[in-house]
């Protein structure tokens, strides 16, 4: 099992620089996803960042998210909002069955459910990043996870959402145990975070055997001109 927690502290930083490293785009110091992949950049040392080595690969008006410490933000970038996180992590499996997870593959399908229940974290090009998975009910896509940024051995949980109308069905339990299953007979641990308010997401990821890391912040932020 890979055990760098570290890595989890610039995770989007450290999975530009090994297993995603091919999706990469940027400086030496400073990168980020493609457009329509994810909106995430990172920076070697955050701290000491100048976000502006960006530039020539962003759009004015665009809007992107850093995970853990925020740059000091040069006048042409504003900070949007600020999503307070917590981190969890897993190393085993679960003795839960997932009878009804199938592998996903339309893309307009996964998009119009996360884009209704999670707005703003999933786009045309995600599922190229990791396999997705689902449930269906009647030949509706009503549940969804999949996943996202990976760091060598680690493995990020992501779009982890299900219908307004089909919550409380043990939907998403049975989508992350299956994920995590195959992840750990694959020999990778797990991540994923979650909203400190979400309670909900607590319970079911605390029943599954993840356990707090961090309170982590996502920071998103706008480039003005």
């Amino acid at each position: 099992m890979y055990n760098d927690y570290a890595a989890l502290d610039n995770p989007v930083w450290r999975a530009l620089q090994t297993t995603h490293k091919a999706f990469a785009q940027g400086t030496e110091r400073v990168q980020r996803y493609p457009v329509d992949y994810l909106q995430f950049m990172g920076c070697a040392d955050p701290l000491h960042a100048d976000l502006n080595e960006i530039l020539p690969w962003t759009a004015v008006g665009e809007k992107m998210l850093m995970i853990g410490e925020l740059p000091v933000l040069p006048p042409n970038w504003a900070l949007v909002r600020q999503l307070d996180c917590i981190q969890m992590t897993c190393d085993q499996a679960v003795s839960i069955e997932s009878p009804d997870v199938v592998p996903l593959e339309d893309v307009e399908e996964m998009l119009a459910l996360v884009t209704l229940v999670q707005p703003g974290f999933f786009y045309k090009n995600t599922p190229k990043l990791g396999p997705y998975y689902g449930i269906y009910q009647e030949g509706q896509l009503v549940a969804i996870a999949g996943e996202r940024t990976r760091i060598n051995g680690m493995v990020e949980v992501s779009a982890v959402c299900t219908h307004p109308s089909f919550t409380g069905r043990g939907y998403a339990q049975q989508l992350v145990a299956h994920i995590m299953n195959k992840n750990v007979v694959e020999g990778n641990e797990l991540y994923l975070h979650f909203l400190t308010s979400n309670e909900r997401a607590r319970k079911v990821y605390e029943r599954l055997g993840f356990r707090d890391r961090r309170a982590i912040v996502f920071w998103e932020i706008i480039r003005n001109n």
